[in-house]
Order: structure tokens, then C-alpha cells, then sequence
């Protein structure tokens, strides 16, 4: 027994000692961000000068030479930045930083508060703050990227981002007071993003929290209107850091914590169905922006309804459409027409609807299975607790699947194609087994035993299994 008692003594100094340099590291991370506060400005204005030469410049200059390199062509630098480094590293960098990108350096986020200021500042209507709001603004855009070939065309790109700055600005410039409601309610990023970033290692928690949980107020220092001293979620949380002040007693202070602990704890973080539908359909539709590239299933159900149309005389199908909405490049031997762009669309709502169904599903037996084995709380809150356990195998998949530009820009370090496909599967594993552990914590947090826990998790390990496996043939 004394054996043990020694053998633990080193055991908890060393985690007062880890615990005594986050909080250190923390500190210097907070009075770094303090004292350079006023100029994130310069940083925003940085930002937004580089999203327009990236997006502007591309269609007005030629068309890149087959075979021209990254580094030889600025269209096909612009391409690789957006599609193959922005995109997928802004996803990864929430598991370090939280939204730090929306709150420190998107120019998006940062224009539409500045029209704020020269708006009438109309209170922020219903329609815009309706949970839903986010989750149709990502489909819409999802999809919209896909029929206008936003990937492959730099026009098309200047069309889908031009429009997305546009609303930014719109909406900043007529609701809000001083506020981001552009940010917090229909950024189709923003909450993907947020959803994440509650796997984050960062947080901004009160100093004073009060009870009550997580509410809404445009009376508030915080340009997305949390109630700050209410705050306990961090997927609103821009981490601006104009909520923090070292000297003062009140507002909010940083703290480093592990990747994942929000949600291995979610239901102290204000849970809730809309975010857990978001993390369903949003997976789905980004998994059915690629697979509908890669099945002959799509290829097939393409011909099979063309010569159906064309047998009942609806030769409006096969017109090109509008370059706004679907891709209409000639000289690039792509041209989009009505029916590519109702299949698109149609498979992308349907792979949404399917991962919904799936997911949803595993959820509720999980959930289900939790109750019957001793789990607490009625099945609806079991249901939304678990839903959030597939949050990393859906944030990986998502990164592989968006980054196939940085994956492939690694050939040319010399990596070869074996590497880089084992990086991808280690990366599959990781984020396969870490939804495994949340959804073993979280059952633990509603009173399983550990026996019955593993029994529990066997409609959860399918899910995330599935969700692995639909990226297969988009990923390899």
C-alpha cells in the first residue's frame, strides 16, 4: 500500500505541473492577443486585399498552360490556395485554435462589420436568427459550388465567393448594432466551423460565470451577442478576445483545455438538436458533393434520365445554363446543362437525406440502448449528446475529402504515392477511433458501466464506420 501511495505522489505533481504550464502558456497567449488587439485590424484589411487578388485576378488573366505548376501561374496558385490549403487547414486549425480564423482573420466576417457601422441598423429579423438558417445557407452554397464548377474554374470561383462577400456585406450593412450577425446566424463556414471547434484545445471561459446557460444578447462587447457571463459553448465564439482583460475581475479569461473535452462533456455545454441536424446533413452534403464525381452510379442514372427526357420531348433538358449557376466553359471542355444541374443537386440532397437517416438512426438505438441499460435523462437528451460523437470521423473526412490539392501538393516534396495514401488511412483511423472515445465518455457521463458501455457503442461504432467508408472511393 505505502508502494502505491509513493507510486501516485509523482503521478499528481506531474499533472499539477502540465496543468501549471497551460496555464502559463494560456497567460502569454491571452496578454499577446491583448496588447496586439488593435492591430488584428491591419491584419483583417491584409486579409481582405488578398481575397479579392485571389479571387479577381484569375478569370482576368489566361487560361494556364496544361501541365503549368502552382508556382508558374497565378490562376493555378490561386486555385491550389483556396481549394487545396485555405480550405481544408481552416477546418484543421480549429482543433488548436477554435474560430480564431472568423474572429481574427476572415475578411468576410471583418467587411460585414464595418458596413455595420454605416448601416441603419435594423434589429436583427426572425428569419435570420432561426437555427436553420445556417444549415440552408451551407447546403445551398455546397451545392451551388458544385454546379458552377467552383473548383475547377476561376470565374466560377469569383462567382461563388463574390456572392457569399455580397450577402456578407448586405447583411452586415442592414441588421445588427455594432454586431456580426452575419457571422453568428448565416455564414455557411461560420457554424461548420463552430460545431468543430468544440473539439478545440481553446477556450474563452467567464471569470464569474452565472447560471442560466448560454443566451443571446446584442448588450454585450461580443460582436456574435453571447451573453458572456452565461457563456458555457464555444461554437459561437469568434475568439476576437475583445471579451478579455487580464487586469479586470469580470469578462473572460483563456484556457487551453484537451481536444475533445467540450464534447465528451456536451451536455454541460448547451447541447442542442439544430447543431446535431447540422453535423447530419452537413456531412452528407459534402460527402454527396464528391461521390456524385466518382460513382458510375451518377453516370448511369445521367443517361437512363436523359433518354427518358428525350423520349417524352423534354429537349430543355439538355440546354447549357446560366455560367452563374452551372458550369459553362467551352474552351475548358466542361459544359454543364439543365440535366447535370437538377442530378447534382438531386444526388446531393439525397446523399444529405440518406446520412441524415443513417446517423440519425445509429443515434437513436445508442440512445435507445442507453436508457434501457441505466443511461439518465429521457431519450431526446441522450439522443442530442450522443449525435456530437461523430464530430471527429466527420471533421476528417471532410479534410481529406476538401484537401485533395494539399495531399497531392506533397508529391512534389518528394513524398510518394504509398506515403501519402497510408498519411490518409493513419488520419481515417485517428479520427475513426477518437469518435469512438467520445461516445464511450459520453456514455459514461449518463451512468453506464463500462461492460454495458462497450454494448452501447456498437450502433455508434457502425456509424462512424459507414461514414469512414462512403469517403473511400472520394478520398483513394
Amino acid at each position: 500500500m505505502a508502494g502505491l501511495a509513493s507510486a501516485s505522489v509523482p503521478a499528481a505533481n506531474s499533472k499539477i505541473c502540465a496543468g501549471a504550464a497551460r496555464r502559463g502558456f494560456a497567460a502569454r497567449v491571452e496578454a499577446f492577443l491583448v496588447r496586439h488587439r488593435r492591430h488584428v485590424v491591419l491584419l483583417q484589411l491584409a486579409m481582405l486585399v488578398l481575397f479579392v487578388a485571389l479571387i479577381v485576378l484569375p478569370p482576368l488573366l489566361p487560361a494556364p498552360a496544361s501541365g503549368a505548376g502552382i508556382l508558374a501561374n497565378f490562376p493555378r496558385f490561386a486555385g491550389f490556395v483556396i481549394w487545396g490549403a485555405w480550405f481544408p487547414l481552416v477546418f484543421l486549425s480549429v482543433i488548436l485554435a477554435g474560430r480564431s480564423w472568423c474572429g481574427l482573420l476572415c475578411p468576410m466576417g471583418a467587411a460585414s462589420e464595418w458596413a455595420n457601422r454605416l448601416g441603419p441598423k435594423w434589429p436583427i429579423p426572425r428569419w435570420v436568427r432561426w437555427p436553420g438558417t445556417p444549415l440552408v445557407s451551407f447546403i445551398l452554397v455546397t451545392i451551388w459550388s458544385q454546379t458552377a464548377g467552383a473548383r475547377a474554374h476561376p470565374l466560377a470561383t469569383a462567382i461563388v465567393f463574390g456572392g457569399i462577400f455580397s450577402a456578407a456585406l448586405s447583411l452586415g450593412f442592414l441588421f445588427g448594432r455594432k454586431k456580426r450577425a452575419w457571422c453568428r446566424h448565416v455564414c455557411p463556414i461560420g457554424l461548420l466551423l463552430g460545431v468543430y471547434s468544440r473539439l478545440g484545445a481553446l477556450e474563452f471561459r467567464p471569470k464569474r460565470p452565472q447560471p442560466g446557460g448560454d443566451l443571446w444578447t446584442e448588450r454585450t462587447v461580443c460582436p456574435t451577442m453571447i451573453d458572456l457571463d452565461r457563456k458555457t459553448e464555444s461554437r459561437h465564439c469568434i475568439a476576437c478576445s475583445r471579451c478579455v482583460s487580464p487586469q479586470a475581475k469580470g469578462g473572460l479569461a483563456l484556457r487551453l483545455r484537451k481536444p475533445g473535452e467540450e464534447v465528451a462533456a456536451i451536455r454541460e455545454h448547451h447541447p442542442n438538436l439544430s447543431e446535431v441536424l447540422f453535423l447530419f446533413m452537413g456531412t452528407g452534403a459534402a460527402l454527396g458533393g464528391f461521390l456524385w464525381l466518382v460513382l458510375p452510379f451518377y453516370q448511369n442514372l445521367r443517361r437512363a434520365l436523359g433518354d427518358w427526357a428525350i423520349g417524352h420531348g423534354w429537349l430543355w433538358i439538355g440546354n447549357p445554363g446560366p455560367v452563374f449557376l452551372m458550369a459553362n466553359y467551352p474552351l475548358a471542355r466542361e459544359v454543364f446543362r439543365w440535366i447535370d444541374f437538377l442530378l447534382i443537386t438531386g444526388f446531393m440532397l439525397g446523399t444529405t437525406a440518406i446520412a441524415t437517416i443513417v446517423m440519425g438512426i445509429a443515434t437513436g438505438a445508442q440512445a435507445w440502448l442507453s436508457g434501457r441499460l441505466g443511461g439518465d435523462r429521457g431519450f431526446g437528451e441522450r439522443f442530442i449528446e450522443l449525435g456530437y460523437q461523430f464530430l471527429p470521423v466527420a471533421m476528417v473526412s471532410l479534410l481529406l475529402g476538401l484537401g485533395t490539392k494539399l495531399f497531392a501538393a506533397l508529391a512534389l516534396f518528394g513524398e510518394s504515392a504509398v506515403a501519402i495514401e497510408v498519411l490518409k488511412a493513419a488520419l481515417f483511423a485517428a479520427g475513426w477511433l477518437w469518435s469512438l472515445g467520445l461516445g464511450e465518455r459520453q456514455l459514461a457521463r449518463q451512468g453506464l458501466t463500462r461492460r454495458r458501455r462497450w454494448f452501447a457503442m456498437l450502433p455508434g461504432v457502425l456509424a462512424s464506420t459507414l461514414i469512414g467508408a462512403a469517403w473511400v472511393p472520394a478520398v483513394f
